[in-house]
């Protein structure tokens, strides 16, 4: 059992084949070897990592989740819309489960999974993201996560005209 110590100081214990799935986590035993002592997780607090432990567990013997993924070239024909679909037919109902969360929560996942450099959780987490905007508007985007529109009406003006290529 490794012991991983929360952003608030508690102690959680998880097998190794689970953690390692995190390349930060794996990165750090090779380095120090066995150990008893909690190994530190300051950026992640216990209830996401708990949430964390949860996934990597479902996915515990899924093959190549311990190695580092090599980034997929993409062919020339391949739009993203492709890829991400792709992506969602390989998820199983865990994972389409799995991120049904409040904005905090999915956004704390988003932080712990780069920390612990879990690649799948973190692009699942990121599709589910890119659904939350795909098709609508900026304003419908800034209400859905409460951003402010900080811009000027001049300084909006320019940038849709500088980017109206994009609104097709």
């Amino acid at each position: 059992m490794i012991k991983l110590r929360t952003a608030e100081g508690a102690v959680i214990s998880v097998e190794r084949d689970i953690i390692e799935q995190s390349g930060t986590i794996r990165n750090m035993l090779s380095d120090v070897g066995s150990t008893d002592k909690p190994i530190p997780v300051p950026n992640v607090s216990g209830p996401i990592l708990s949430k964390i432990i949860e996934y990597c567990r479902h996915h515990r013997n899924d093959p190549g989740r311990r190695q580092p993924k090599e980034t997929n070239v993409l062919e020339e024909s391949d739009s993203s819309d492709a890829v991400i679909q792709r992506a969602i037919e390989q998820m199983d109902e865990f994972d389409h489960q799995f991120c049904r969360v409040d904005q905090g929560t999915l956004f704390d996942i988003i932080l712990a999974a780069n920390f612990l450099d879990i690649q799948p959780l973190l692009d699942l987490a990121g599709y589910t993201v890119a659904n939350m905007v795909k098709g609508k508007s900026v304003e419908e985007i800034r209400s859905t996560f409460n951003i402010k529109n900080d811009f000027t009406p001049e300084e909006e003006e320019e940038v849709v005209k500088e980017n109206a290529w994009c609104e097709k």
